[in-house]
């Protein structure tokens, strides 16, 4: 069995959580608590594609508060 976070065949989500940190999901396994899904169904490369052009700012929210961004 492969690694279901690798399969470039499978169906992802893309989750959220409450710091803005994306997460690439197989769309078979269920969310877990305190995240949510930011993206429905769709390809690994257009999940991937996804976060990328969301998430460039690597640090959690509460963090990037603090520093005073």
């Amino acid at each position: 069995m492969t690694n279901p976070f690798e399969d470039p065949d499978g169906t992802y989500l893309v989750l959220v959580n409450h710091e803005g940190q994306y997460s690439l999901w197989p769309s078979f396994a269920e969310v877990p608590a305190g995240w949510t899904v930011d993206k429905t169904e769709d390809t690994r490369q257009a999940c991937l594609d996804h976060i990328a052009e969301r998430w460039t700012d690597m640090r959690p929210r509460s963090l990037a508060e603090a520093m005073g961004d």
